[in-house]
């Protein structure tokens, strides 16, 4: 790393971003924040490991980007076990996620997917975005090996995170997570899928 690279990093830390592992996230102010988290199994590491080595997602947005598209696109053909195909499993994350809106968070807009989850939401001042993660994943994870009889990983160790910088751009977000399964084809219309913010705001409106 570059003396300049260096002291950007430190630059941008003070400023409320930090790494966790291979990437970077910002946590300085409660606006509406984008997360992915993945299965664990739901991109071979051998790919991930590749990918790594290829963009530079420490120090480039653009390739950090690329890398989260990638693990979208690899995801939506939905390799590796798919635990979260279980309806069991995924009503689990589902009841989770939930459980701290209004709390924790506000809560926009969600898709539940075989081996992945999108989520939408703005932190309270109080809460981390770190912190709200780890809690979601270490309650889900325990759950969920417990249901599979399982151990070991449930989760990948990071998620992507990205704060919304406009109207449109909150938008064209909740419309993406609401189509995912549409465009994985597990349903005709984002309504239809049971584990999502689409089928409650449908239901809710009847």
């Amino acid at each position: 790393m570059t003396l300049n690279q260096d002291r950007n990093k430190n630059e941008l830390r003070a400023a409320g971003w930090y790494s966790r592992g291979y990437l970077p996230h910002f946590d300085g102010r409660a606006l509406p924040q984008f997360i992915s988290l993945h299965l664990a199994d739901s991109v071979p590491q051998a790919v991930v490991d590749r990918w790594r080595q290829e963009l530079d997602v420490e120090n480039s947005d653009r390739d950090r980007i690329l890398l989260q598209h990638r693990l979208e696109k690899y995801a939506d053909q939905g390799f590796g076990k798919a635990y979260l195909r279980d309806e069991q499993l995924a009503e689990m994350v589902q009841k989770t996620l939930m459980n701290d809106d209004g709390k924790r968070y506000e809560l926009s807009s969600w898709v539940v997917m075989p081996n992945h989850v999108h989520m939408l939401f703005t932190r309270s001042e109080e809460d981390k975005l770190a912190e709200i993660m780890q809690a979601f994943k270490s309650i889900t994870s325990h759950k969920a090996n417990k249901l599979l009889r399982r151990s070991g990983e449930f989760w990948m160790p990071d998620y992507f995170d990205r704060f919304i910088r406009n109207s449109k751009h909150y938008q064209n977000t909740v419309e993406y997570i609401e189509n995912n399964p549409v465009k994985a084809r597990l349903c005709a219309k984002p309504e239809d899928f049971r584990f999502s913010s689409a089928w409650f705001r449908h239901h809710s409106q009847k």
